[in-house]
């Protein structure tokens, strides 16, 4: 196949598919989509058009060290959730752009280091802040009411109804106050919670209360993160500041994982000093099984899906295609 990289198997249909749908032009720079999993495939057919340049997609999965391989000779990656690692871009000497499906790029390259490759990073923000914030609050209905837990045992055979908790009234203290965090405080409130939030930045025009990070921890029934991931916020909910959140409290991250000091969220999933946790994001992805916070009961977890409906897929898309068409200019 034309511009298939060396050992890489990229998918025939979605090739043909662009290849009847864009046209080659001279000097086109070569694209690739490396990491399109059946689900983004049906999205793309749906947003791609006639006038776009040639993406060769590729939905066919690849181990890490493997990412070389597939990205071969190409100009232009767009990168899903797929891990970078340096050592190995810097050995693709074609590699200009990397188009990254979201804002979470750091939690899968280094961004500086890739910088001084000479490779320029494109990032997507605000493509699906209602879609992320409706899985926040899904993921703060199922841990204040147990509902995996009863799911799992009521499919199992076993009936035991589990005590939840009410939240009308309850306390919601958002640390990050953007897109994604004013959605859920609209949402919440509908719920009747108090919401106040923690900004890194003042905020003249915040829908909510803002508070010292201090007073947020002590005073919050649920805490749910909403910060970009970068040099000052990893392992930011450091055991220091668990310490200091109210006993039983509920933590929601629907982020990125390495926000959180995993060994101190488990022990105070632990101890119950948090009462239960809703966890769309993890250090390393896809979960192990075998990793301690899966085998915690006081946990619910979902694949870091939170950004996944038609609706704002179709919109992450088509700005990524725009990004490629802006590049080649």
């Amino acid at each position: 196949m034309p511009g298939a990289p060396a050992g890489s198997r990229l998918d025939p249909g979605a090739h043909v598919f662009l290849m009847v749908q864009s046209k080659q032009t001279a000097g086109a720079m070569k694209s690739i989509f490396i990491d399109c999993n059946e689900q983004l495939s049906k999205v793309w057919q749906r947003v791609i058009r006639p006038d776009d340049p040639e993406i060769v997609v590729n939905t066919t999965p690849f181990k890490r060290e493997d990412v070389g391989q597939v990205l071969g000779d190409y100009e232009i990656a767009i990168d899903d959730h797929s891990y970078m690692p340096t050592n190995i871009i810097k050995t693709c000497k074609s590699l200009k752009h990397i188009v990254f499906l979201g804002t979470g790029a750091a939690s899968y390259m280094n961004i500086d280091e890739l910088k001084e490759l000479g490779i320029k990073l494109h990032t997507i923000k605000g493509y699906g802040d209602t879609a992320v914030a409706e899985h926040t609050m899904a993921l703060l209905l199922a841990s204040a009411r147990g509902v995996a837990r009863m799911d799992a045992e009521v499919r199992a055979g076993t009936w035991a109804p589990q005590g939840g908790t009410q939240l009308f009234g309850k306390t919601l203290g958002l640390i990050g106050l953007g897109g994604i965090g004013g959605e859920v405080a609209r949402m919440a409130q509908g719920f009747g919670m108090k919401v106040i939030a923690y900004n890194r930045t003042q905020r003249a025009d915040s829908p909510v209360p803002l508070v010292d990070l201090d007073t947020l921890l002590a005073q919050s029934d649920v805490i749910s993160l909403h910060l970009t991931l970068g040099d000052e916020t990893r392992g930011f909910v450091t055991p220091e500041r668990i310490a200091k959140m109210k006993p039983g409290v509920i933590l929601i991250n629907t982020a990125r994982g390495a926000l959180v000091d995993e060994a101190a969220l488990v022990a105070a999933l632990n101890s119950g000093h948090i009462r239960h946790a809703g966890l769309d994001v993890f250090h390393s992805e896809p979960l192990k099984a075998d990793n301690a916070v899966a085998q915690l009961p006081n946990v619910t977890l979902t694949s870091h899906a939170a950004f996944r409906t038609p609706e704002a897929s179709e919109t992450l898309l088509r700005r990524a295609i725009d990004i490629v068409k802006k590049i080649e200019g």
